[in-house]
């Protein structure tokens, strides 16, 4: 697991042998069996999440107790409720395993260590500026996009989900009901539609 997110590192931040041996002692790693609830909407968060193998997803529950997908984190994936991590307020989001799911955990001593690495802070920034680009396609998508463009966008953004992903829940995620989602993929099927990536 450690050398997963190690090679991570090394790969999108540019961290040296020396810097990481810096951060390790500070990194936490976890198995999560599927179905483990690792936050729950309201408690404070804590801690970021880096999926090495398995699947976790965030999401809300309105009023009426019916689940809203907001992300999949699939293997290389950071996953946190970054509001509630970074400002100290209460979770939106609950965070669970779609799958049994090896974990590395980071606090915020590890980002308090890692700060002070050449490259580190960039990398940060760039991390959170994509999260942010991520959340704003996505709220425009949901807004003003048909279901097969929502539809088009995920099988995209996530390609190697299909098969790993309960039906339900990706029509969740894209804000429409499984039998729209049924619909869309059958007549994707019948135009022998290909994904670009």
């Amino acid at each position: 697991m450690i050398a997963s997110f190690k090679t991570y590192l090394q790969q999108k931040a540019g961290i040296s042998e020396d810097d990481f041996s810096k951060v390790e002692l500070a990194l936490l790693t976890k198995q999560i069996a599927k179905g483990t609830v690792l936050l729950r909407q309201d408690e404070i968060c804590s801690e970021v999440y880096f999926v090495s193998s398995g699947l976790l997803r965030s999401y809300t529950v309105d009023n009426a107790g019916k689940e809203h997908v907001i992300q999949f984190a699939p293997e290389n994936w950071w996953l946190s409720d970054r509001n509630s991590f970074l400002f100290n307020e209460p979770a939106l989001f609950f965070i669970d395993a779609i799958e049994d799911t090896e974990i590395v955990v980071l606090t915020h001593s590890f980002f308090d260590i890692a700060a002070g690495i050449d490259g580190f802070n960039e990398f940060n920034t760039r991390a959170l500026h994509n999260q942010v680009r991520q959340h704003q396609q996505r709220i425009s998508l949901l807004i003003g996009a048909t279901a097969e463009e929502r539809y088009i966008d995920f099988i995209e953004r996530y390609p190697n989900l299909l098969l790993r992903v309960p039906q339900w829940m990706i029509a969740s995620y894209l804000g429409i009901t499984p039998e729209s989602l049924s619909r869309v993929r059958k007549e994707l099927a019948r135009r022998n539609f290909k994904p670009n990536k």
